[in-house]
C-alpha cells in the first residue's frame, strides 16, 4: 500500500511537500524541488523549510516572505511566484494540530493566458476611452453595461449614471432636466425597436433639445440587449443641409432654382385634382438689359432682389415662384378654377414690376412680359409647359413687351417641324448617320490623359450635324434613346479597345435605358463582344435614373458594377436628391456641373458648393471630375479646390474617332501621355 502511494506521489504534476509543526518535512516527491528549482540534496526527510527556502531559486521575490508567512501565521497562503523562467502556483494550507501541506504547480501557460487577456482589456479599454464617438451597452432590460468617457461627455453625465446597472430611463430622465434629451423621445426608442425587429443594426439622426443632431446606431445582441454608437453629426448635417438649399435655390434672391421648380412643378401635376388647372406663368423683364449696360452689375443685382419682393407680394400662400437665371422668373399656380384667375395675376404682375423702382436714389423704370401655359389644355408635363408658356412668352415680347399672352397651338410652328425631326431620327439608326465623339478627361496633377467621354452626334444628310440639345430630348420623349444609348454603349466598347490599356472611356446612360431590364445583359454582351476590360468602362448617369423605381434602379447598378464597371453621378450639384443618393450607392466618381465651374471665379456660393463636393467625395473614397473646364484660370481654381480629374474645352474638344486615334498614336509615340496636341486642337 505504502509503495503504491509513493508511486503515485512521485508520479503527480504538482510537487507535494508535508510539514510538520517544526517545519521539517515529513513527506515529498522530486516534482517539489523541480518546479522550486531547489537542488535534489537539500530536499529530504526532516528538512526544515528554512533549508528549503534558502535553496529556492525565485526571480524578484525573496522566498524569506513564505518563510515568515509558515513561522507566523496559521492561515492559507496563495502565491504565484517565477521561478527558473516559469509561474508556479505555490499554496500553503495550514494543517490541524499544526504543521502545513504544501503544494505547486506550473501555470506558465494560463499565466501567459492572463497576460493576454489582461493586454486586451487594456487596449478595449484604451480603445473606448479614445474613440471619438460615444459608445454604450445596454441589457435585454434596457440598464447599462457600459459606457465610454466619450458617451458620458456628449451628454455630461455624472459619475453615478456611467456605472453598470444604471437603467436608460435614469439617464434620459437626467438628460431631460440638463438638456440635451432627445426632442422627440420616442424616436430614440424607434431605432432600438427597428435594430431589434430587423436583427441587424438599425441608424437614425436624433435631433436633441439642446440643437444637435446625434447619429445613433444600435446593433442588437443574442440577448435582447444592445450595443449603440453616438456621433455628434451636427456641422455634416447643418452643411449638408445647406449645400442642399444652395443646389436648389438661386443666391442672388433666395427664390427655388430651375431645379427645384420641376420638382415642385412635377408634383403638382402628379397629384392635381380633376376639374383643377394649373397655371404657368414665363416672366422675363423688358429693358432689364439696358439697366445692367448703363448702371451696372451692381445695380441691376439690386433690381432684381426688388423685383423679387415685388412678385412674391402678388401672389398667393400656395403660388410658387422660382428664377431661371438673368431676368427670367416663373410663376405657377395650382388649383385653378378659370383662365381668367391666371390672367388676373398676370395683370397685377405686370402692373407691379411697371411701377417706378428706386435703387440707389436712382429712378428705374422696367417692364415684364409674360407667357402663360395652362395644364392639362397645354401640356400635362412640366417640360412642354415650360416650353409652351415660353412660345407664349415670345409672342408677349415681340407685341410690344409690358403684356401677357396665353399659349396657342398655332403659335407653335415647331411642332411640325419635330414630327419630321422624329421620322428622320427613328431612321438614323438604319441608316448609320449616327457617329460617336470623343472629348478628353485628364488627370488633375499630372494632365495625363486617362480617358475619353463618349458623345453622340447625328450626320443628318439634309441639315447636317445636328446638336444633341435638338435630337436627345426628342429620343427620350419618343422612347428611341434605348436602342441608340444602346448602339452607342456597343460603339464605344468596340472603338475603346483598340486603345492603349488604361484609357477608360465613359457612357452616359439615360433612364429609359434602366426601365427596359435589359441594360446589364446589354452591358455584359457589349463587354464581351468588344473584350474591353470591364475596370476601363465608366457608366455615367444622373440622379433622375434613381428618382423612379429606385430600388430597381440600384439593383441594376449594383449588378453591373460587380461586374467592374465604374459608375459616375453626372451633373452632381443641381439635382435636389444628390447627397441622399450618395448613400445608397457607392459611386466611383462624381462629375461637378460646368454650371458651378464656370461662376468659379465669380461666385462664392459657386466655390463653396464645388469645395463642399470635393470634400464630400474625399471622405468618401469617391474620385471628382470638374466638367466644363475651358480656361487656365478655371484649371488653376479647380486644382485649389482639390478635384481629381478635369474635362472641358482646355484640354479638348469633342472629336470623331479618326482623330482621336491620330492624337493616341502620336501620344503613344512620345514620352508622357500628355495632352499638349489636344491643346492646339482645342484651339
Amino acid at each position: 500500500m505504502l509503495n503504491s502511494f509513493r508511486i503515485i506521489l512521485d508520479n503527480m504534476p504538482h510537487g507535494v511537500a508535508l510539514l510538520d509543526a517544526k517545519l521539517r518535512i515529513v513527506l515529498f516527491n522530486d516534482r517539489l524541488g523541480e518546479l522550486l528549482q531547489v537542488p535534489k540534496v537539500a530536499i529530504g526527510f526532516n528538512v526544515n523549510a528554512k533549508e528549503i527556502a534558502s535553496q529556492m531559486r525565485v526571480d524578484g521575490q525573496s522566498p524569506q516572505l513564505w518563510l515568515a508567512h509558515l513561522l507566523t501565521r496559521s492561515n492559507p497562503l496563495h502565491q504565484e511566484i517565477a521561478v527558473g523562467g516559469r509561474m508556479v502556483s505555490l499554496i500553503s494550507e495550514p494543517l490541524d494540530g499544526g504543521g502545513w501541506l504544501i503544494t505547486c504547480g506550473d501555470i506558465s501557460a494560463l499565466a501567459s493566458m492572463k497576460k493576454d487577456l489582461a493586454d486586451q482589456i487594456g487596449r478595449f479599454d484604451a480603445a473606448l476611452s479614445n474613440m471619438p464617438h460615444g459608445l454604450c451597452m445596454f441589457d435585454a432590460d434596457k440598464n447599462l453595461l457600459l459606457c465610454n468617457a466619450a458617451y458620458s461627455r456628449l451628454y455630461d453625465l455624472p459619475e453615478f449614471l456611467t456605472l453598470p446597472g444604471t437603467p436608460l430611463t435614469k439617464i434620459l430622465d437626467y438628460r431631460q432636466i440638463a438638456g440635451n434629451a432627445p426632442a422627440r423621445r420616442d424616436t430614440y426608442f424607434d431605432v432600438v425597436v427597428e435594430a431589434a425587429l430587423k436583427g441587424s443594426a438599425a441608424s437614425q439622426n436624433i435631433s436633441l433639445a439642446d440643437g444637435r443632431v446625434i447619429k445613433i446606431s444600435h446593433q442588437p445582441m443574442v440577448n435582447g440587449g444592445y450595443f449603440a454608437t453616438h456621433e455628434d453629426v451636427s456641422d455634416a448635417v447643418c452643411a449638408e443641409a445647406q449645400i442642399k438649399y444652395m443646389a436648389g435655390h438661386d443666391p442672388l434672391t433666395g427664390l427655388p432654382n430651375r431645379t427645384l421648380l420641376r420638382e415642385k412643378l412635377d408634383r403638382e401635376l402628379a397629384h392635381r385634382g380633376g376639374g383643377n388647372l394649373i397655371a404657368l406663368l414665363c416672366l422675363d423683364l423688358d429693358h432689364f438689359k439696358d439697366v445692367n449696360d448703363t448702371l451696372g452689375h451692381a445695380v441691376g443685382d439690386l433690381l432684381l432682389k426688388e423685383v423679387t419682393e415685388r412678385l412674391k407680394s402678388c401672389l398667393r400662400v400656395a403660388d410658387n415662384i422660382a428664377r431661371l437665371g438673368g431676368d427670367e422668373f416663373v410663376v405657377f399656380q395650382a388649383g385653378v378654377q378659370t383662365r381668367q384667375q391666371a390672367s388676373s395675376l398676370a395683370q397685377r404682375l405686370v402692373d407691379a414690376i411697371g411701377e417706378t423702382f428706386n435703387i440707389d436714389g436712382q429712378a428705374i423704370h422696367i417692364g415684364v412680359s409674360i407667357g402663360i401655359a395652362i395644364a392639362p389644355d397645354d401640356g400635362d408635363a412640366s417640360d412642354v409647359l415650360l416650353r409652351h408658356a415660353d412660345t407664349a412668352l415670345y409672342r408677349a415680347k415681340s407685341s410690344g413687351r409690358s403684356s401677357y399672352c396665353f399659349f396657342e397651338p398655332s403659335m407653335d410652328a415647331n411642332i411640325q417641324e419635330r414630327r419630321k425631326l422624329e421620322v428622320d431620327l427613328r431612321q438614323a439608326l438604319l441608316m448609320q448617320q449616327f457617329e460617336i465623339y470623343y472629348q478628353p478627361q485628364v488627370d488633375t496633377s499630372t494632365e495625363q490623359l486617362i480617358g475619353f467621354e463618349a458623345l453622340l452626334r447625328w450626320n443628318h444628310p439634309e441639315r447636317g450635324l445636328v446638336s444633341p440639345a435638338d435630337f436627345i430630348p426628342l429620343a427620350e420623349e419618343t422612347g428611341l434613346i434605348v436602342p441608340i444609348g444602346e448602339w452607342v454603349l456597343r460603339q464605344a466598347c468596340k472603338d475603346a479597345a483598340d486603345w492603349p490599356s488604361q484609357i477608360r472611356v465613359a457612357v452616359n446612360l439615360s433612364p429609359l435605358q434602366f426601365r427596359s431590364q435589359t441594360l446589364a445583359h446589354t452591358v455584359v454582351s457589349a463587354l464581351t463582344e468588344s473584350g474591353l476590360a470591364a475596370f476601363r468602362l465608366e457608366l455615367e448617369i444622373t440622379e433622375s435614373v434613381l428618382l423612379i423605381d429606385s430600388e430597381a434602379a440600384l439593383a441594376t447598378l449594383h449588378h453591373i458594377r460587380s461586374l467592374g464597371v465604374r459608375i459616375a453621378m453626372d451633373d452632381f450639384g443641381i439635382g435636389y436628391s444628390s447627397l441622399s443618393y450618395l448613400r445608397l450607392f457607392p459611386f466611383d466618381k462624381i462629375k461637378i456641373d460646368q454650371s458651378f465651374i464656370r461662376e468659379l471665379g465669380h461666385s462664392k456660393d459657386c466655390a463653396a458648393i464645388v469645395k463642399a463636393v470635393v470634400d464630400l467625395g474625399a471622405s468618401l473614397g469617391i474620385t471628382t471630375t470638374a466638367e466644363g473646364v475651358e480656361t487656365s484660370e478655371q484649371l488653376r481654381r479647380v486644382r485649389e479646390q482639390g478635384c481629381g480629374e478635369i474635362q472641358g474645352y482646355f484640354f479638348g474638344k469633342p472629336q470623331p474617332l479618326s482623330e482621336i486615334n491620330d492624337v493616341l498614336s502620336r501620344l503613344s509615340a512620345g514620352a508622357a501621355l500628355r495632352l499638349t496636341l489636344s491643346r492646339k486642337t482645342a484651339g
